[in-house]
């Protein structure tokens, strides 16, 4: 409250409003009002006037700009205005009672902004999101519902969204939200609406996935119903379309009338190409995608991988795939496609097989819808089940554990069941044909578990190029502003001369960056973030492993954030171990970064000091930089040379293989020499060295292991070749072992001669 009284209007208040006067408060008391508030007197003056002419004022929420520290600020103030007496009843000043609501009026802004994006966000949305209870009674909607039906607000709650639906729909629909409700799968059941606008009924999916507590129960479901009729029309012509190629394919789409009819008046993307990749038909909205993309127009007759020959990466992709559709395989691919320099859009491509009338394969059919605002409505469900995913993975573990031995238990029942039998002197011949065939059909099941078990894991396959690592980490830093802000200063500091390495440069650039965030969120936004790069180190010992003299190049990246404690080191590594806030991390970036160094021949180490910051460097090998020009082609084997005897040199450190693998070489005709390890094989090459015709190495060894051994062979006899074997995958995402031979276990006598005869057949 203050007083403002006499003649000047001189400034009297209480306590409370000290701290509006900011900077004022030492010359305000006793000092005319109007010499206090200068700054704001256009505002106020009009008050004064009104209040001293004997009018109260009321007023609520005026911004006013009190420069309380002497710097501009928004404020908003309520203001009570009375005229004050004199002794004489006449007025001689005014009183006020002021409160800031600053806060409320920022607070109800931030509340409508909020309430305001959240309307175009879900009532524009074309799909409609929609909530129920884990009862299945419907709770929310978006206005949209209420516009597609014609319903009125509230008729939908419950069960009442159900009124809306074709007769002949419902049985099977409740029939599937019930069995979904009761089992806690997700929902996804199509049904037909009637539209209120036209009265026709139009195809629509819903989808749906729960939220659960903490005790695994249900408490809400979440969904979207997303309009395809569309598409099951599209799908409709298709069946129909299909039927008459089926009986006259080629004769079919010559009928120029029925194309136009059907595929012209459409946007979708459709192609048809026969067994050779010729494009048998395309209509134009696909022939537009196919030559905004890629400069070229396809028509009728032109080869379609042919067309990609300036691409090779997109000449690849689309072989792969129209050769599984060309092999009678029908599937669906949703991925975002169209030219880079205009809006992209997400299709939704579906392959299906042409055959004619007598039901031979004559190619292959691709239907592509635009589904765009469908997959993006899907994005919300995503984010819910990746936190349902993140629970699962750990019990997936397990899982997978038992249904490893589960599966390798029956394999391995089978073979010793019939290897007993066959020990049996008396055996019939024919039983004894059935048990070798049970056995060999067997062996090549466990490999393809192996494989399918690895897939799972997600030891995905690397794509490595030798590339300079100056240029790259130079390009990275300049890009890093964007992801570290403008607070954070960025050093880098690279080695003179070059320094190659062989990696994969996506995921290298991915783990660099990975780097970066972890150091920018340890210094809260602000501080200083430096990379560096040296080359023809040694590698040190890390977590327990030898080190390697190298040499290895080394980037590191160093902050001056919290630190890592000590007990927290040796976690950081694991998948989904985080320090951070829940929603602030997955804790899978270290993970990705210590795997991509392991699959590259190298290692991560970390060093940390708390209240200092921490230092994480990458060592990855390092390597020449590559050959300019290509070599010479290797000439065709001759026959008679492919198919001598060879000495061969048998690198093994299992003893049962070993002894198998001499016995399958001696049986092809070859001579052997086993060295069970690659120190011993290195001893061999040294004692005799033109003694041997070929090596055949195992990868996996201790000490010196297949790779590094077939190096070595390499640079000191160029010209003898060298076949590795392993049954371990991970192996094969390095660059199926990094240019040489390499043949799967478990293998058979023919892949070991035919891999022989490649590597001989070249060298002569």
């Amino acid at each position: 409250m203050f007083l403002a009284w006499g003649p000047d209007l001189l400034c009297f208040y209480n306590d409370a409003y000290r701290p509006i006067l900011g900077y004022r408060l030492d010359t305000a008391l006793g000092c005319p009002f109007r010499e206090v508030w200068a700054s704001i007197w256009d505002e106020i003056g009009p008050l004064v006037d009104a209040t001293l002419a004997g009018e109260n004022q009321i007023l609520t929420d005026v911004m006013l700009d009190l420069s309380r520290q002497g710097e501009p600020e928004r404020s908003w103030w309520s203001f009570t205005y009375s005229p004050v007496l004199d002794e004489s009843g006449a007025v001689n000043g005014l009183f006020c009672v002021t409160a800031e609501t600053t806060n409320r009026v920022l607070g109800e802004a931030r509340l409508r902004e909020s309430e305001d994006h959240y309307r175009h966000t879900v009532e524009l949305n074309p799909q409609v999101p929609w909530t129920c209870d884990p009862d299945g009674n419907i709770t929310s909607y978006s206005n949209r519902w209420l516009e597609l039906t014609g319903q009125a607000a509230g008729e939908p709650d419950g069960s009442g969204w159900a009124r809306s639906l074709h007769p002949d729909d419902v049985p099977w629909t409740m029939t599937a939200f019930s069995a979904a409700l009761t089992s806690g799968e997700p929902v996804d059941v199509d049904y037909r609406i009637r539209v209120a606008t036209t009265g026709e009924y139009r195809w629509m999916r819903a989808q749906a996935r729960p939220r659960r507590n903490e005790g695994g129960g249900i408490v809400r479901w979440y969904g979207v119903v997303e309009d395809i009729h569309d598409r099951k029309l599209a799908e409709e012509r298709l069946r129909e379309m299909n039927e008459t190629l089926e009986q006259r394919v080629v004769e079919a789409l010559a009928q120029r009338k029925l194309w136009a009819d059907v595929f012209e008046t459409t946007d979708a993307l459709v192609n048809a190409l026969d067994m050779d990749f010729r494009v048998l038909a395309i209509n134009g909205a696909c022939a537009d995608e196919f030559e905004a993309i890629y400069g070229v127009r396809p028509r009728a007759g032109d080869n379609l991988i042919d067309l990609l020959a300036h691409k090779p990466e997109h000449q690849a992709a689309s072989r792969e795939v129209w050769a599984r559709a060309l092999s009678g395989e029908e599937f669906t691919l949703a991925g975002e496609f169209g030219d880079p320099a205009r809006r992209r859009r997400c299709y939704e491509l579906r392959f299906t097989t042409l055959r004619d009338g007598a039901g031979r394969r004559v190619g292959a059919f691709q239907y592509g819808t635009d589904a765009t605002e469908r997959l993006r409505g899907q994005e919300q469900l995503a984010r819910a089940e990746e936190a349902l995913r993140h629970a699962q993975k750990m019990e997936a573990v397990g899982q997978l554990t038992g249904g490893v031995a589960h599966d390798f238990n029956n394999l391995l029942t089978i073979i010793r069941s019939s290897v007993e039998f066959l020990r049996r002197p008396n055996l019939a011949e024919e039983r004894r044909t059935r048990y070798l065939e049970a056995v060999a059909d067997t062996v090549d099941r466990p490999a393809k578990l192996t494989s399918q078990r690895l897939s799972f894991a997600r030891r995905q396959a690397l794509k490595p190029e030798v590339f300079d690592l100056r240029e790259r980490v130079r390009g990275i830093s300049e890009m890093l502003n964007s992801v570290t802000g403008a607070r954070i200063r960025i050093v880098t500091e690279v080695t003179e001369g070059p320094c190659h390495v062989r990696a994969d440069t996506s995921q290298f650039e991915t783990a660099l960056v990975n780097l970066a965030v972890n150091a920018r969120d340890t210094m809260d936004g602000e501080g200083t973030l430096t990379l560096r790069l040296t080359c023809g180190e040694a590698l040190p010992s890390i977590r327990g492993h030898a080190g390697a003299p190298g040499p290895f190049a080394v980037v590191s990246v160093s902050d001056e954030g919290v630190g890592i404690v000590p007990e927290l080191l040796a976690r950081i590594f694991e998948p989904f171990f985080t320090t951070k806030e829940v929603g602030k991390g997955t804790g899978l970036g270290l993970s990705q970064v210590i795997g991509f160094a392991k699959q590259s021949g190298g290692d991560v180490d970390v060093a940390s000091e708390v209240g200092r910051g921490t230092t994480f460097s990458l060592y990855l090998p390092h390597v020449d930089p590559p050959q300019e020009g290509s070599e010479a082609g290797e000439e065709e084997a001759d026959e008679q040379e492919v198919g001598r005897p060879l000495c061969v040199l048998v690198v093994e450190d299992n003893l049962d293989v070993g002894r198998f693998c001499t016995q399958l070489l001696e049986d092809l005709d070859h001579a052997t020499v086993w060295a069970h390890n690659a120190e011993a094989a290195l001893a061999e090459m040294e004692r005799v060295p033109f003694r041997f015709d070929a090596v055949f190495s195992d990868v996996v060894m201790p000490g010196i292991g297949g790779v590094e051994l077939a190096r070595r062979l390499r640079k000191d006899h160029p010209r003898l070749p060298v076949v590795l074997t392993t049954g371990y995958s991970d192996v094969l995402a390095r660059d199926d072992a990094h240019g040489f031979e390499l043949v799967r276990k478990p293998y058979s006598a023919e892949q070991v001669a035919r891999a022989l005869q490649r590597v001989t057949g070249r060298r002569s």
